[in-house]
């Protein structure tokens, strides 16, 4: 299992929002040219953050910005709004075991609890992390 590079590139393209606001106008392109992907990765990961009320987006190039404070958002909610599951599960599990074989026939009874154990632990780790620890890390190593 992998998680999409979706999810760091939105969690550098918040860093980087934050790091540069203050100093020039933060356009897709200038976000794309940080994070070094395409402008369009950069608009679709900044609509998905935005549909979760995270930034907001001036049309045109006015920009974004923060919606929140960034104590108030964390990993969880970045990776909610660019990773979404299907079925609110993490995992997905193959869909047809053999009924007949008996591992086939048990193998969610052997594996399901402890695959929502892991989902449920990795949740919890990302919501306990906010931008703010995040950032409070960038800014002891970034130099602009």
């Amino acid at each position: 299992m992998q998680i999409s590079s979706r999810f760091t590139i939105a969690v550098h393209v918040l860093i980087a929002i934050e790091t540069f606001k203050n100093d020039r106008k933060v356009t897709s392109e200038l976000l794309a040219s940080s994070a070094n992907v395409n402008p369009t990765v950069i608009r679709r990961l900044l609509q998905q953050l935005k549909k979760a009320d995270i930034v907001t987006v001036k049309r045109g190039s006015g920009g974004a910005d923060i919606e929140r404070s960034l104590g108030e958002i964390t990993l969880l909610d970045v990776y909610n709004a660019v990773e979404p599951i299907e079925n609110g599960r993490l995992f997905h599990f193959h869909d047809n075991p053999n009924e007949l074989c008996p591992v086939g026939r048990n193998i969610h009874r052997i594996m399901d609890y402890r695959l929502e154990e892991i989902q449920t632990a990795m949740e919890e780790k990302m919501r306990s992390v906010t931008i703010a620890d995040v950032m409070e890390d960038a800014e002891k190593l970034i130099e602009v």
